[in-house]
C-alpha cells in the first residue's frame, strides 16, 4: 500500500524543493520564531517537515537573544539541497554555520554610521550649550 504525496512521503515530498525558514509564533508584539524545513511553496502556517531550530529575537534579562539550532540536521538538509531564506541564512551566519551573509555586514555599517552620527550631534549639542 501506497502513500498519498500528501502524506509526506510519497513521490512528489521526495522531489519538491524544501526551504529552511522561520515560522512565526508567538503573540502580538511578543514574536517567537521556530526554524523549519519545509516545502517551497507552502504557506509558513502549514505543515511543516521539520523543526530544526528556534529563535527569540527580543532580549531577555541579561540582555541577551536566544538561538537554539540543531546544526547536524541543517546540514543533512543543505545537503540534500535545502534552500535558505534571508533571514535564516543571516542567522546562521551569525551563529558560524555557514559564511555571514552580505545583509548582515550592510546593517551593521548602518548601525556604526547611524552611532557616529548621534555621538557627533551629542557633542555639537553640549559645544553649544
Amino acid at each position: 500500500m501506497s502513500l498519498s504525496p500528501a502524506s509526506g512521503i510519497g513521490r512528489f515530498y521526495a522531489k519538491s524543493a524544501k526551504i529552511i525558514r522561520f515560522v512565526r509564533l508567538g503573540c502580538t508584539n511578543r514574536p517567537f520564531y521556530h526554524i523549519v524545513v519545509m516545502e517551497r511553496r507552502k504557506n509558513q502556517h502549514q505543515p511543516v517537515i521539520e523543526q530544526v531550530g528556534s529563535f527569540d529575537p527580543l532580549p531577555n534579562d541579561f540582555n541577551e537573544r536566544l538561538v537554539a539550532l540543531n546544526t547536524e540536521r541543517i546540514r543533512f538538509w543543505l545537503g540534500k539541497g535545502a534552500h535558505l531564506s534571508t533571514p535564516a541564512a543571516e542567522l546562521l551566519g551569525i551563529a558560524g554555520l555557514l559564511p555571514i551573509h552580505p545583509r548582515t555586514y550592510m546593517s551593521a555599517w548602518r548601525n556604526r554610521r547611524a552611532a557616529a552620527e548621534a555621538e557627533a550631534t551629542a557633542e555639537k549639542a553640549e559645544s553649544t550649550a
